[in-house]
């Protein structure tokens, strides 16, 4: 009985001993740590802060302005705290916490903000201000054994090996939107974690394979350096698809559009900054990564266009004309993204019915135009009436090719486009094909480094040199309705190619791009 009750008396004082540390923990965290909070608090200071914003991001190195001292610098004039929350670019999730007020701002690619919002069903935010474009980071890559262009890619087992949810697989879907892949089979995505995991896959592949592999930098550089590894395209090739957006929640942009402006602001002041310095972004982007090489940062940064304060006017329609540039307009850029996102399936109706203007806000840059806002200006009210903004970067217009030029272009492949119709046995244009047309030309402004080759074609039938020439004047005929439409005549070519198919549809033309080789 005594052992019973030693036994007893034992488990007594270990419960207690459990209870008494239940108490102290508590005690701890619900009196004491409060207390010291307090104590910090009233001792402390915060008179340098009068509100704080908190804007969700990932470790973008586009994004990297963003979390730089001299961005929260800047804002420290303006007695705003920054706090950056950092997330693993889950938008789904980064949408949720801006429509829930978790937190005020955040960043996107204008595709996963579109998949994001047509997923919730609705847009709890608004795009206030254009970061970058990608203008080269991204790129698509193949072994030249099993793919030398584009059009190689046009079979069911083809595939691209991709991180999803990224702008890779954005790239991807603007490749198989553009280009005439028919064949390409309904598992063209092979999933993988990150730019390293695809590197990794495409160092062990087989190189016969008909798979083309999209990385981001730094290991589209370090892919490059593999024997027979091309790059069929890259994210410098394509303008205003693959675009990084600042939206703030729509609530706080109504109640408090002071601080949006104030965040602009001290962004791009603080862009400024780092664009004048010797190694300004270079430095800030090995600073998110201590262990990049020199070589690997300058290629990050390389392939990033952070955008400028006049750039973003130009964005938004403020300004137009020769101080626009050949810079879209965020209208245009979300209804091209939109395309291409219902074209290749990613969305299954456009989420905003075509009222692409409801997903941005322009007022605040309007202000900031209207007060001559300058980002060297470090201190507000001071150098207003200022109007030396660094200008529009545009894209240099493709010279004029000879003969031998024409002929060393790396063909890159067929663009998209349905059949062109003519009215029987001429070259006139049938007025259902003009809209096509007019969608070309939407389609080369996305991809202003390639030159076309318009290939004019006619059925095999009857007399060849009569088809030779019906063939020549038709695609002459588009190549003068695309001038007409505003596609430059130095980049463009045409010539006849009958066909050897009896086919009705062979009478019809084609549209090859290509580029002067890397």
């Amino acid at each position: 009985m005594a052992e019973g009750k030693g036994f007893k008396g034992c488990i007594v004082a270990v419960v207690w001993l459990v209870i008494l540390a239940i108490v102290a923990v508590t005690v701890r965290y619900f009196w004491t740590e409060p207390q010291k909070e307090k104590l910090q608090s009233d001792t402390g200071s915060n008179s340098s802060y009068s509100h704080e914003v908190k804007i969700q991001a990932d470790l973008f190195s586009g994004y990297s302005v963003l979390r730089s001292e001299e961005m929260k610098k800047n804002l420290r004039y303006e007695g705003v705290r920054l706090t950056v929350v950092k997330d693993e670019a889950d938008y789904d999730a980064r949408l949720e916490a801006l429509e829930d007020g978790d937190v005020q701002m955040g960043v996107f690619t204008i595709d996963s903000l579109l998949v994001a919002g047509a997923k919730l069903g609705r847009f709890p935010v608004s795009i206030v201000m254009v970061i970058d474009e990608t203008t080269g980071a991204d790129a698509v890559l193949a072994f030249d054994n099993g793919v030398k262009t584009v059009q190689d890619l046009n079979t069911s087992d083809a595939a691209f090996v991709l991180t999803p949810s990224s702008p890779s697989e954005f790239l991807a879907r603007v490749v198989k939107s553009h280009f005439k892949l028919p064949k390409l089979g309904s598992n063209w995505i092979v999933e993988a974690d990150g730019s390293e995991a695809v590197f990794e896959i495409m160092k062990n592949a087989d190189r016969d394979k008909k798979q083309a592999y999209v990385l981001w930098e730094p290991h589209v550089s370090q892919a490059k350096k593999i024997e027979g590894v091309k790059v069929l395209l890259d994210s410098s090739k394509v303008k205003g698809l693959i675009v990084d957006v600042l939206v703030a929640r729509r609530e706080y942009l109504r109640d408090h559009p002071e601080k949006v402006r104030a965040i602009i602001e001290a962004y791009s002041r603080a862009a400024h900054h780092y664009r004048n310095e010797p190694q300004g972004f270079a430095g800030l982007v090995r600073s998110d990564d201590p262990n990049l090489s020199e070589d690997g940062s300058k290629a990050i940064v390389d392939g990033i266009q952070w955008k400028n304060t006049l750039e973003n006017y130009a964005h938004f329609g403020l300004v137009k004309g020769v101080a626009a540039g050949d810079l879209l307009t965020l209208e245009d850029m979300i209804g091209n993204v939109t395309e291409i996102l219902l074209k290749t399936k990613a969305l299954d109706s456009d989420p905003l019915n075509g009222n692409y203007t409801s997903l941005y806000y322009d007022k605040i840059l309007s202000e900031m135009r209207s007060d001559n806002f300058h980002p060297a200006n470090l201190i507000a009210g001071l150098g207003q009436g200022t109007t030396d903004l660094q200008g529009v970067r545009t894209n240099a217009q493709l010279g004029k090719l000879n003969e031998s030029q024409w002929g060393g272009l790396r063909s890159v492949g067929d663009l998209n486009v349905q059949s062109i119709g003519f009215r029987r046995g001429s070259a006139a244009i049938s007025l259902s094909s003009e809209h096509e047309l007019r969608r070309l030309k939407k389609m080369l402004d996305n991809f202003p480094s390639f030159y076309l080759r318009i290939v004019g074609q006619t059925r095999s039938e009857g007399d060849a040199e009569e088809n030779r020439r019906l063939a020549e004047n038709r695609a002459k005929s588009v190549g003068e309705f695309l001038q007409k439409d505003g596609v430059s005549r130095s980049r463009m070519r045409t010539e006849a190619a009958p066909s050897t198919s009896k086919s009705g549809s062979a009478q019809s033309v084609r549209f090859e791009v290509g580029q002067v080789p890397f």
